[in-house]
């Protein structure tokens, strides 16, 4: 097994080279979850993995609940199918409150505040005919003379989040809005924690393999010792191939053809393709990283040749069409105008628009 085979698979496991789903909840279950706090990008991030899907019928799977945006895990909004959201939030919350008992208690927000947050967030949401605006709930929380500022509303909803209170509502033109869990999204039959830690990882190691149990770790956020526990309760379903001191886990059920074409994809800022592994070099050069993603969290559109990272790229809406800014990390990456056309059809058919490349 060399760095680039674990490339290629990966391009089919996690869906990107070939397809077997048809809804946008089952893709997103298999999964797991998919990194979501760059919305526009998240809902591509979907729909690269359904071809012919559009923006309209992510958005709305989002909409309806199928599909939930809400912080599960590292922490961060992440989407996660309705059907996974209940198990995933009981095994990962716990360890995201208290993580940031520190920073709550520099914001002095104390288990009472949020108790009395929660209680006011839900009454109001059960109340209201419509779906709220973070400033319309930050409202009827002065009411209730709740200190609120920049920092404390963001970790106000976040703790709701957390406790199951609330996730996203359907879209109010351009302003996102939070709804009630329990009015989106039905609860199912509970499951043990040992049961929801071995799901996680083997929903993990199928879509995002080969993977190293650091590499879950990372993307779970879980504490070290129930990411590797999760892992060995699963390990048997999987095989595994070594590259210096590194061991890959993934499933062998996928068979990868061999191809003599060039396959180009145009992925979304914060896709799973890279920002799922803790260590990255398996397709992006050390050299190029930083050109890709910053030190402080922020992953660029990337450009993606036979499972290797080459560049980034920008988008700009204009009113009839959709133009795409490559740019190449190398002279060398520099991929034809004619080959860029044909990767960003798929962009400007899921957006509903022509797709214009501007090359530099």
């Amino acid at each position: 097994m060399t760095l680039s085979d674990i490339a290629t698979i990966r391009l089919y496991n996690q869906q990107l080279a070939q397809t077997t789903f048809k809804k946008p909840q089952d893709l997103v279950s298999y999964m797991g979850a998919i990194q979501a706090q760059d919305y526009a990008m998240a809902k591509w991030a979907v729909g690269i993995r359904l071809p012919d899907s559009t923006n309209k019928e992510i958005e709305a799977a989002l909409n309806s609940g199928t599909i939930i945006r809400t912080h599960i895990m590292r922490p961060t909004w992440h989407l996660v199918a309705a059907d996974d959201i209940y198990w995933m939030l009981e095994l990962s919350a716990p360890h995201m409150v208290s993580s940031m008992k520190g920073r709550h208690r520099e914001l002095e927000l104390t288990e009472e505040i949020f108790s009395k947050s929660n209680t006011v967030i839900e009454k109001v949401l059960s109340n209201s005919k419509k779906h709220l605006t973070r400033d319309e709930l930050m409202t009827e929380l002065k009411k209730a003379k709740i200190v609120i500022n920049q920092y404390t509303s963001i970790h106000i909803m976040y703790r709701a989040e957390l406790d199951g209170i609330v996730c996203n509502g359907e879209i109010n033109g351009k302003k996102q809005t939070y709804a009630l869990l329990s009015s989106r999204a039905k609860q199912t039959k509970k499951i043990t924690r040992e049961e929801a830690l071995a799901k996680l990882a083997k929903k993990y190691f199928t879509s995002h393999g080969p993977a190293t149990i650091q590499d879950f770790l990372w993307w779970s956020g879980l504490p070290a010792k129930d990411a590797r526990n999760a892992f060995e309760m699963v390990k048997s379903n999987f095989v595994s191939g070594t590259i210096g001191a590194d061991t890959y886990w993934f499933s062998n059920s996928i068979r990868v053809p061999k191809s003599k074409t060039t396959s180009v994809h145009l992925l979304p800022a914060f896709d799973e393709f890279i920002i799922s592994y803790k260590d990255r070099k398996a397709s992006i050069h050390i050299d190029h990283q930083k050109k890709a993603f910053t030190t402080n969290g922020i992953f660029k559109p990337i450009i993606v040749v036979n499972g290797q990272v080459t560049g980034i790229w920008k988008r700009t809406i204009k009113k009839d069409k959709v133009v795409i800014e490559p740019s190449f990390f190398k002279n060398s990456n520099k991929l034809s105008k004619t080959i860029l056309e044909k990767a960003a059809e798929p962009f400007g058919k899921f957006l509903n628009m022509k797709t214009e490349i501007k090359m530099r």
